[in-house]
Parts: C-alpha cells; structure tokens; sequence
C-alpha cells in the first residue's frame, strides 16, 4: 500500500528540497534594450546566489529549471547561445562547486544534447557524487510530462515481461522509476517573472509542493528575495490534503 503523508503541521524549519521555474531573462534585458541572450549570461549569478544561500540556509536538495524540452522550439541562435553559456558554466563552476560540497545531478532528455555536453554531465557527475552538503539538481532538456510517460513505458515492459505483477504497482514504487528517484520531492516551488503556471516542471513530484510566484525577473532574483521565499514557506502550514 501506499503511504500516507503525514498530518498537518505548521513549518518551522527550512525547506529540504526547492524547485525553482528561472524565468524572465529575455524580458529582463529587453526591458533595456538589450538582447535576451544577455539575460540569460546575467541569470548565472541569480544561480550562484540561490546555490550560496540554499547552503547557509540548510537546504539539501535544490532543483533548477534551466531549459525545458519546449524550449528546443526558440530560435536557433538562441538556443545555441545557451548551450554555449551552459558549457561555460559547467567548466568554469565545477571547481568551485565540489570544494563547497554540491553535488550535481541532471534530469532530462540527453539525446537532443551534443555529445561534448553530455561528456560534461557525466564528468560532472562522477566528479561530485559523493559531495553531501548540497545537491543541485539542474533540469535541462526536461520535461515532466516526457518524465512521466518514460516511467509508465518502464513499468509496463517489467509487467509484460513478468518481472512485476500489476498489483505491485503503486506511488513509492512509481516514483523509483522518475528521473527525481532518491530525491525528496520538492517542499517548496518558486516561479520567477509573474507568471502563474509551472510549465511541465515536476508534475509528479510537485502534488503537495508549497508554491511561491513572485513578479521579479530571474536576473533580479538575489539571496534576500531568496531567503523571504523561504521565511514564507516557514509561515505555511502542510495540511496534505487534511483539515486544520
């Protein structure tokens, strides 16, 4: 059977886990007639501030939404400038990532990606995984939904394969099979830039996620508007589904 959440309770400590939706990078620099590229380069030092402060704050796990399957849609010029910003990020943070003790995981779809950038995931991988301060989880070409579908494809081969037996089949043991297996699912989920939705970010793992919308544009989004997202999240109190 399923296990139950827990009863309600009002939250006093930090979050374990924060998902945040980084959007409003194109707005932000066209806002000031700059290009949208130059959004996303100013975006990186948002990340590092959220990484810095997730680590003061006693956070464990933080995922990133940093390109979702859709945006393979943009432009081409667009979308190679960001794979070039994400190369840069990964060679140039790494060494400073692991002294700190952040381990860095991926969740996405690898087979749109060149294969340098995926040589650069798994590097990145291997490097940090036994780092237990933190743990950046970074979604790129990811997509909740494409998430979902591979899981149920992954079960129903073990049922056709008589590895499992249909009434085995329930949320803990679904949850294994999601990209997110051996991650807490997120307590808290902050959307940057004003819009309401969250995009095809994290449908499974987000059911009883706190969420947090905020106007400000990513590249504005700095530690202390971080660290009121989390004072508020600590004001919330969890009910699961369950009355007061």
């Amino acid at each position: 059977m399923t296990s139950a959440p827990s009863l309600p309770e009002t939250i006093s400590s930090p979050p374990i886990h924060v998902g945040i939706i980084m959007d409003g990078n194109g707005r932000w620099a066209e806002e000031r007639g700059w290009p949208r590229v130059e959004g996303h380069r100013r975006g990186i030092e948002a990340v590092r501030q959220v990484v810095k402060c997730s680590i003061q704050s006693g956070i464990k796990y933080l995922t990133l939404y940093g390109f979702s399957i859709e945006n393979w849609k943009r432009p081409s010029q667009e979308i190679e400038f960001l794979m070039g910003l994400f190369r840069l990020y990964l060679r140039e943070e790494l060494d400073e990532l692991d002294e700190g003790g952040v381990r860095l995981r991926f969740i996405g779809y690898r087979g749109l990606l060149d294969k340098d950038i995926v040589t650069l995931i798994e590097e990145a991988e291997d490097r940090t995984k036994g780092n237990k301060v933190l743990t950046v989880i970074v979604a790129f070409s990811y997509g909740a939904r494409q998430e979902i579908t591979s899981a149920v494809r992954d079960v129903a081969r073990q049922v056709l394969a008589g590895d499992l037996d249909i009434d085995q089949i329930d949320e803990i043991m679904f949850s294994e099979h999601l990209e997110t297996a051996g991650i807490p699912d997120p307590d808290l989920v902050i959307r940057t830039s004003g819009e309401h939705r969250i995009s095809n970010f994290l449908l499974w793992q987000s059911a009883y996620s706190e969420f947090l919308f905020t106007d400000t544009l990513w590249p504005e989004f700095c530690e202390e508007e971080f660290q009121g997202a989390i004072n508020e999240y600590k004001r919330r109190e969890r009910r699961y589904g369950d009355i007061v």
